[in-house]
């Protein structure tokens, strides 16, 4: 019986039958006779006869002009005294009215008065003035005078009723406003104060998806194999719940800055068919306590509702931080609490069937590890830098819009772009048009290009830069020192250009090709060191004593030897030891991991690499003296030289170690221009 009788009934939400309209209730044509027009001749009129026969406002005059000009000649009809207000109002007669017509009414008579008005001072004695100006007039000419206090009905009504009841609406816009569409809760999210715990996510669903595709993400092509898979399943989840398999129900995008995390989980917003809520880190972390964990829930209610759904928090390390990491005194830390609420609501005793989390960050070793174990972010998708081949099909998208010049090597940027990542080429795309506009160029060509990677990866030029003969004379033989000693060497990066013209806060600059590689050896190393204590070299041997200009150069080779010392085992001494801590869990420990015995061994070898590197550069130069000297000269004449006048000078750079001559020019041929700045300390 029970199931006849829920058969029988109907859907709440179907749709009833509704009545038949006559067929000329809405087809009458022509336009629709509004009531708003009546109210506003009304008014208009209403306006009008009270402009023609109401009473104009009294005109502002003084008490001097009132005594000896309206008085004497009788035309004050009446003189009424506001004592509260300190204002006193004139009446004049009929009869003299057309006197001050066109000079103070606009040649329109009032009806009514009061006609003048004046001020008076808490000092002045009113009544003893206005009776002796009257008892001065003959007895038919003298005014009335009245005294009275008026009281501010308005003034009283906007205190007692008009401002509190604005406050009230002030009041309930903050606390009770509708919330935003598109925001959290559904419909809206962030609105008033009573909705600060509510979820600041934007929702994304069909009528307002994001036009982002994989097709606007070039490279990336593993990421993309790993992410479609997860936008696979949410479409056909039975292809793999037939096997018995389960969707993972978290991946992390890591990668460094600009690689295209984040353009990456739009690109899945855009292709999914499903509800995608984007949030950053950031937005949980409040200044009330418990908002953070209060979002949180509601992030996580919404997607429940929505599901299947996908969750992303960008920049996630705003609010996964370590919690052994967080620097503070306080054991009830708001960012710990909305941790702890992340974690339970991503696997906790509840189950988000069908809500998928994506998060990006370029920080994955200072995360939690609650939140990085399997069942939370099952899987960690790397993003990292494009490759030659990634590089040139992120040019083709950055270059779409662009108009270039006929013949345009698009392969070309890539192979000297090497190291860039996604944000850098389209840094370079854009860069390179406004440089082709500021120089009336009707398409872009290559130079343009080759301008805009010295302009991001050197700054701006400089040429204003006041620097003396001598100043000049020791850039462009530090600079020379720094292209003779890595061209001679085989296993440093080869030289693609060098300047001695100012960029941003460097004096001088070279630009390298190195080599695209995942390993380096010990020669390698040494070599580029070498390469890099050129300029030092150069100075002590032309001058004959150093100057502040290698500051850059020491820095880095300092940071270099380090490395190889105390991360990577090249040392003898140390031995294969590496003290190079990946998960940064000593990130703000005082102590060092080793004894003060092993960290003056580490120092000595630091500072025999550093030596010997010098040494090799001091020993290229001096068997390439006259080579040496001839490049600083052509330096110091043309300001910029390339590879090819290297190549007059030295002849052909050696092989690489292992290397067969032509597996050395294809590398050259991809290699990247890497600045080198050396940059001037003031004491």
């Amino acid at each position: 019986m029970t199931t006849n009788q829920n058969n029988n009934k109907k859907p709440l939400n179907e749709k009833r039958p509704q009545p038949k309209r006559p067929q000329n209730a809405n087809n009458k044509k022509g336009p629709r006779f509004n009531f708003m027009w009546i109210y506003f001749f009304v008014i208009l009129a209403l306006g009008f006869v009270f402009r023609m026969y109401g009473s104009a406002d009294p005109v502002k005059t003084e008490w001097l002009t009132v005594k000896e000009q309206m008085i004497p000649g009788g035309d004050v009809e009446k003189i009424t005294y506001i004592s509260n207000l300190q204002r006193a109002e004139v009446y004049i007669q009929k009869d003299s009215l057309s006197k001050y017509v066109n000079k103070y009414f606009g040649g329109r008579e009032p009806s009514v008065g009061p006609h003048f008005f004046f001020l008076v001072s808490p000092n002045f004695n009113a009544e003893e003035n206005f009776e002796e100006a009257r008892m001065s007039l003959p007895v038919e000419q003298r005014f009335v005078l009245t005294t009275e206090t008026r009281e501010n009905y308005f003034g009283k009504l906007l205190e007692w009723f008009i401002f509190p009841l604005l406050i009230f609406g002030i009041l309930w816009f903050i606390m009770f406003r509708p919330m935003q569409k598109g925001m959290g809760g559904g419909q809206g999210g962030g609105g008033g104060i009573f909705s600060v715990g509510k979820s600041q996510a934007k929702l994304y669903e069909k009528e307002n998806n994001v036009k982002v595709t994989f097709k606007d993400v070039a490279g990336l092509e593993e990421a993309k194999v790993e992410v479609m898979e997860i936008v696979d399943f949410l479409k056909n989840p039975k292809k793999y719940t037939a096997l018995g398999g389960k969707i993972p129900k978290g991946a992390l995008l890591v990668g460094p800055p600009g690689t295209g995390k984040t353009l990456l989980a739009k690109a899945v917003a855009g292709e999914a068919d499903v509800p995608f809520f984007s949030i950053s880190g950031s937005d949980f972390v409040e200044m009330f306590v418990g908002v953070g964990a209060s979002r949180v829930r509601d992030l996580f209610r919404q997607a429940k509702e929505k599901a299947p759904c996908i969750v992303f928090i960008d920049e996630i390390d705003a609010v996964g931080r370590a919690r052994s990491k967080n620097v503070g005194f306080s054991s009830n830390d708001e960012r710990e609490n909305t941790l702890n609420q992340l974690l339970t609501e991503m696997d906790g005793f509840g189950t988000n069937s069908g809500v998928i989390i994506l998060a990006a960050t370029n920080r994955a070793d200072i995360l939690d590890k609650a939140l990085m174990r399997a069942g939370r972010f099952d899987r960690q998708i790397h993003v990292d830098l494009p490759e030659l081949k990634e590089r040139e099909a992120i040019f083709n998208v950055h270059l779409r819009n662009l108009k270039l010049v006929e013949g345009f090597e698009i392969g070309f940027l890539a192979k000297q772009t090497p190291g860039f990542s996604g944000a850098d080429i389209a840094n370079v795309c854009n860069e390179a048009a406004l440089i082709a506009a500021r120089k009336d160029k009707k398409a872009i060509d290559k130079q343009d290009f080759l301008d805009a990677i010295d302009r991001i990866i050197g700054g701006l030029e400089r040429r204003s830069k006041i620097i003396t003969a001598h100043e000049k004379k020791t850039i462009a033989y530090h600079e020379a020192g720094h292209a003779t000693v890595s061209w001679m060497l085989p296993n440093a990066n080869p030289l693609l250009k060098v300047t001695i013209i100012p960029r941003g806060r460097a004096l001088g600059a070279a630009w390298y090709l190195p080599e695209e590689r995942q390993i380096t050896t010990t020669e390698q190393m040494m070599d580029e060191m070498a390469a890099t204590l050129g300029g030092r070299a150069a100075e002590e041997i032309i001058n004959g004593k150093i100057s502040t200009g290698a500051l850059s150069d020491l820095e880095k080779v300092t940071k270099q030897s380090y490395a190889m010392v105390t991360y990577y085992g090249m040392s003898e001494k140390v031995g294969h030891l590496s003290y190079y801590d990946s998960t940064g869990g000593n990130g703000y420990s005082f102590d060092k991991p080793y004894s003060q015995k092993t960290a003056e061994l580490i120092d000595n070898e630091v500072k025999q690499f550093i030596d010997q590197a010098h040494e090799k550069a001091l020993e290229v130069l001096r068997n390439n003296m006259e080579g040496f000297t001839q490049l600083a000269e052509l330096l110091l004449e043309r300001e910029v030289i390339f590879s090819e006048d290297l190549e007059k000078i030295f002849g052909p750079r050696a092989p690489k170690d292992g290397a067969a001559p032509a597996e050395e020019a294809q590398s050259e041929a991809g290699a990247l221009p890497e600045a080198k700045p050396e940059e001037t300390v003031n004491a």
